[in-house]
């Protein structure tokens, strides 16, 4: 299927002894999908797939799948940087209910682009669905180069999107450019998604769209639309909220923002921590 507009990537909610609070969980699909978002993404960064146990992300992934009853399309986040663990996962992964895979490029490890090749055309072989590469330098140390990213677009057909996130406006312009017709650029960074609409991208995979689906989702369909007017409205209504969500990281400012709409706690799993009372204070002026 083509990924186009909004999809969220969504956190995970904690209890106060850091076990999962699915009821919370639930609570959070149901508001992304009321307020209009496209598709969602689980075992993202935003959902701290890195603390979480091989048990926990299968009970994830069927929760939000069963609460989503094919209303929106759901991604599964499957990466690594252990290109043979990868694919074991994706063997031994049920993927009734899932629509595509989003795979980060290796981290720690620090291959060259004739490794990252490799590494996601196994990816590609051996998924039973759509592939979404998420290139994410200033996570993962690994810039997944434009010339990369477009061999592996012309050679795979299953890979059909890149969530770009390295904020490289120059490399995604080449991208965007040289795409094959069937590949889509989604923006990785809340705050240059109406640019790269502008240029030709086909929408985002957001962390803002979890406390702001509507808003979020109305903009990014707007520029779509070529209705710059709306799209630009909206997006400086949002700028400084997607500012203060990333200024401690992420998910600790957006799990404060959930916990002011009473979705769900602030918890995170250390090595992160929740977002300071100033943030959380500078939040809540902000979303009021």
């Amino acid at each position: 299927m083509e990924f186009t507009g909004t999809g969220v990537a969504l956190v995970t909610p904690f209890k106060m002894d850091y076990s999962v609070d699915f009821e919370a969980l639930d609570r959070v699909v149901d508001h992304v999908i009321e307020g209009g978002v496209e598709f969602l993404v689980a075992l993202g960064t935003t959902g701290e797939s890195a603390t979480l146990s091989a048990d926990e992300k299968k009970q994830l992934v069927k929760r939000i799948v069963s609460r989503a009853d094919g209303k929106l399309p759901v991604v599964v986040g499957i990466g690594g940087n252990n290109t043979a663990a990868v694919t074991d996962t994706i063997k031994s992964t049920d993927f009734q209910g899932i629509a595509g895979i989003l795979s980060a490029a290796p981290h720690y490890n620090k291959p060259t682009q004739e490794g990252m090749y490799r590494h996601f055309s196994e990816i590609a072989r051996h998924s039973p669905r759509p592939v979404i590469l998420y290139n994410v330098p200033g996570r993962t140390c690994s810039n997944l180069s434009a010339e990369t990213v477009l061999r592996l677009a012309n050679e795979h057909d299953n890979i059909v999107a890149v969530k770009e996130a390295s904020g490289n406006l120059g490399q995604i312009m080449q991208i965007l450019k040289n795409k094959p017709s069937h590949f889509n650029v989604l923006s990785g960074d809340d705050a240059l998604t109406l640019p790269m609409v502008h240029l030709g991208g086909k929408g985002v995979i957001s962390v803002i769209a979890n406390s702001h689906p509507r808003d979020y989702s109305d903009m990014v369909r707007s520029a779509l639309k070529r209705d710059c007017g709306k799209a630009n409205e909206l997006h400086y209504q949002l700028l400084d909220i997607i500012g203060a969500l990333f200024e401690e990281g992420s998910p600790a400012g957006i799990k404060a923002a959930l916990e002011i709409l009473g979705l769900t706690s602030d918890v995170v799993r250390l090595p992160l921590v929740p977002a300071s009372d100033n943030l959380k204070d500078k939040i809540r002026k902000l979303m009021t």
